[in-house]
């Protein structure tokens, strides 16, 4: 019976989280729409995730310049590197430092918030009163951290450029005009959409993932640091699957 329950329960937290999502995904089209809880939640995640994204973003991409640069150099071809530059910020660490930071900052909000309203049986009140949580709390909270999350890698690649740049032409003496150049080589429209549609997916990832742990809060308070804990976790897990699965596809369809 122990290994029965112990096999069971993953089982069925991945099928409560898939109906979850799917019971959010019907109710982001029903009315009415919770546009109160939309803005404040937007305004929340955007206020508690702006200055660590910009933190985190100048030293990722620096990171990735002085490597590549480094690299260039010896081939003798510093000239190029704006080509590495644009492509790594737009496609990779846009979308990996925001949702790095939507889900250690905005997800985890989400989660305690909605953790903290399980436990004082505010859900099941709503239940009872005949309103849908996942109407009410689930789909606004989706929904902003997508808009946030998208936003905010427009953001991150924007400062990693001008980091990237400042680096590479004040420190390594690259030529300004060469890293201009080279910034549109091999990076256009469907590697910007590619990188908005990361952030979309990470930001609804991490969204998602939080509102469920924080609805299946058991055990009190201490379920909810648990769940918070869990979020955290289970989101970077999502990072990396659906950024390699994204790139795949992308770099298949485009080939």
């Amino acid at each position: 019976m122990v290994f029965s329950d112990n096999v069971l329960k993953p089982v069925r937290s991945i099928g409560g989280f898939y109906a979850m999502a799917l019971d959010a995904l019907v109710a982001m089209f029903k009315p009415p729409f919770a546009w109160r809880e939309f803005f404040l939640q937007t305004w929340f995640v955007a206020r508690v995730a702006v200055i660590p994204t910009l933190l985190l973003a100048l030293p990722f991409t620096v990171l990735v310049v002085f490597t590549l640069n480094v690299l260039l150099t010896e081939f003798g071809a510093a000239d190029f590197s704006g080509t590495g530059a644009a492509n790594a910020a737009v496609t990779e660490i846009g979308p990996i430092v925001t949702v790095l930071v939507v889900a250690g900052t905005g997800a985890t909000a989400m989660c305690a918030d909605l953790g903290a309203r399980t436990i004082r049986e505010e859900l099941d009140a709503l239940r009872v009163m005949g309103v849908d949580p996942v109407h009410r709390l689930v789909v606004p909270r989706v929904l902003a951290a997508i808009v946030v999350a998208v936003a905010l890698v427009s953001l991150v690649s924007f400062v990693g450029l001008a980091g990237s740049f400042g680096f590479a032409v004040f420190v390594q003496h690259v030529t300004p005009g060469a890293f201009a150049a080279g910034l549109t080589l091999f990076t256009g429209l469907p590697d910007i959409i590619l990188g908005l549609v990361k952030g979309a997916l990470f930001g609804m990832a991490a969204a998602l993932i939080a509102c469920y742990k924080g609805m299946s809060v058991r055990r009190g308070p201490q379920g909810v640091g648990n769940a918070v804990n869990e979020t955290v976790v289970y989101s970077f897990i999502a990072l990396f699957v659906i950024n390699i699965v994204a790139t795949a596809v992308y770099y298949t369809s485009t080939k």
